[in-house]
Order: C-alpha cells, then structure tokens, then sequence
C-alpha cells in the first residue's frame, strides 16, 4: 500500500492578530487559522482560555523565531467576574465549590482591589497550562490531584473598576507576563470574604498591537471564500493582513548595521558596532532601507551577538544552531 504524501503547505512569513472566539481551545483556533493561510508553520504566542475571547498573535514561518517576545510582553484584559460562587477552575466551566451570600458595598471592592496593584505574588491555577514533571497542571487537576505550586512574581500596572451591580463587576486589567486572572478573580473574591468567578473574559491587547487590527474566524474565512469565488490564491488577499514579523519585536532598540558587518553576524559572528546598547536584546536591521535580519544581544564584550536570526529562501543560517 503507497504512503500517503504529507502536505507540507506553503512559507508564509508574518503575524495575524486573530479574534479568538469562545467555546474552542487556542490550539484549535491556530490550527484553523493555519488551514486558511495553508501554513507550512504556525504558532499561537500565549494561550487563551476556551472561555476567552480576543487577541492571540499567531506567528507564521520565520515570525514563530520572535513570539517568545510576545510571551513574555505586557497584556491588557476585560473581566466580568460574580461574586457569591467560587469554582474549582475559578471560571464558569468548573464546579461549584462554595456559594456564599454577598454583602459587599463598593467601598470595601476598592480598598480590596489596591491590594492587587503592583507588584504582588500570584499562585497559578491548578487548571493552568504551567507543567509540572513534563505534563501540564490541568491534567492532574483533572485527575483530583493537587501540585504544589509556589507563587510567582507579577505586575498588575492597572486595575480599573469598569462596572459593580448587585454580584457582578467588571474589571479592565493592564498586567505582566505570567498573570493569570482566573487566579486574580479567585483571589480577590477570598479577600472579599464570598468567593468568585469569572464568567466573561476578553483579552484586548498584546504588547502594543492595536486592537482594531484584529480579525475574527469569520472574517477569515469569509476572505477565503471570496477568493476561491473569484479564482485567485487566496494569499493575495489574505497575506495583506499580516503583519511584519519585526512587529514582534518593535519594543527592542534598534541597531543597524552595514552590509559588510551583516555578513559576519549571519554566519553567527558577534560584531562590533559603534554606539550599540550596553547590555540586552537589540533588533537589527541592515542598511539605509533599515531591512530587518534579526535579534541580536549586546555579550560582555560590547559586541552585538546574533540570537535570533531570520532565515528566508536558505539564504542565511540558523542563529539558533551558530549562535547560541
């Protein structure tokens, strides 16, 4: 019996800001996402909730190089959170685990929110995607199995009351990596003394991607459709809604280089170059049309070292496997 040939679909370079619907896993919305585009290679940079609806970048080809950026960047968030019941997942797919009466005025939510500005320590859900031993929490919280976890860091730079009526409140949250809000609801219905859930989430920005450059399942496919109706690739329409994969990293301080100099750093080769940075990630570009070939990182002795590089058409190495 002949093998089936595998489909390794086309090289698509670039980042789409997808509106992720509820009701289906951030997996399940990459994957339909790579159909679409007939991806070769896509990454989703930072899970949503089944539940969650909102930004999630999806890096195609050389962008998945840069979405740890994007892992590790800022984010914004919209709650809407009652008050009175408290579940095992801390959203409204868990179980009930405590319902308790609500006798909170808005002056008590106040005080009880600034305990949550700034810098504070945040045990993650049991119900997260954070692995313990090589599998993810939620499969032994599926299993009744508690892990121990200790709490981590984080920033909330923001938390703003949106709306408070009888046991529901809305909350828009400005945070760092590694916040999970389930936990922050969770959290802050014990401080108030009655339990809470969340039961409506929406995740409003990544980094400093702007909101309205989104595009919903819907539209998507709706673009393919035209295009297969009017027999053209569909990646002459759908390919001008990706943005530049430098995108990812915009954030860095940028150090542009020479031709000659960019030679050395594809083959690996840290440089130096005058007036560089003096420590961290660096994005760089090459020449007067400033053409972006990577992220470099200022090493100990002043030079920039190639980190990440992009490498299109085999033209350039792997930084991963030269530089690192």
């Amino acid at each position: 019996m002949s093998r089936r040939r595998r489909f390794k679909g086309r090289d698509v370079h670039g980042i789409i800001l997808l509106d992720k619907p509820s009701g289906i896993t951030s997996n399940d919305a990459l994957q339909q996402v790579k159909r679409i585009y007939n991806a070769a290679k896509a990454g989703h940079t930072g899970a949503l909730d089944p539940l969650a609806t909102g930004m999630l970048p999806i890096c195609f080809g050389e962008a998945t190089k840069f979405s740890q950026f994007l892992l590790d960047a800022d984010k914004r968030y919209c709650v809407t959170a009652r008050l009175g019941v408290r579940t095992d997942t801390s959203d409204s797919e868990g179980s009930v685990v405590s319902v308790r009466p609500v006798s909170v005025t808005e002056s008590q939510l106040s005080l009880a929110l600034d305990k949550f500005r700034g810098d504070i320590l945040q045990v993650p859900s049991m119900f997260s995607a954070l692995k313990h031993q090589g599998r993810p929490l939620y499969e032994y919280a599926r299993e009744g199995i508690e892990i121990e976890r200790e709490a981590r860091p984080i920033s909330i730079y923001s938390l703003e009351l949106l709306d408070f009526s009888d046991d529901t409140i809305s909350l828009e949250v400005h945070c760092s990596k590694g916040t999970y809000i389930r936990s922050l609801v969770d959290d802050l219905g014990e401080l108030l003394g009655c339990g809470a859930h969340v039961i409506q989430l929406r995740r409003t920005q990544v980094a400093k991607y702007p909101n309205d450059k989104m595009l919903s399942l819907e539209k998507l496919n709706e673009i393919l459709d035209e295009c297969r109706e009017q027999g053209i690739p569909p990646r002459e329409k759908l390919d001008y809604y990706l943005l530049p994969m430098d995108s990812a990293v915009s954030n860095l301080p940028e150090v542009n280089i020479s031709s000659i100099l960019a030679a050395y750093v594809t083959q690996g080769q840290a440089v130096m170059v005058p007036h560089a940075l003096t420590e961290g990630f660096v994005r760089m570009t090459v020449g007067p049309e400033a053409e972006f070939i990577g992220v470099g990182e200022i090493d100990e002795d002043g030079k920039v070292a190639p980190r990440r590089l992009v490498r299109i058409g085999g033209d350039m190495p792997d930084a991963d496997d030269q530089a690192e």
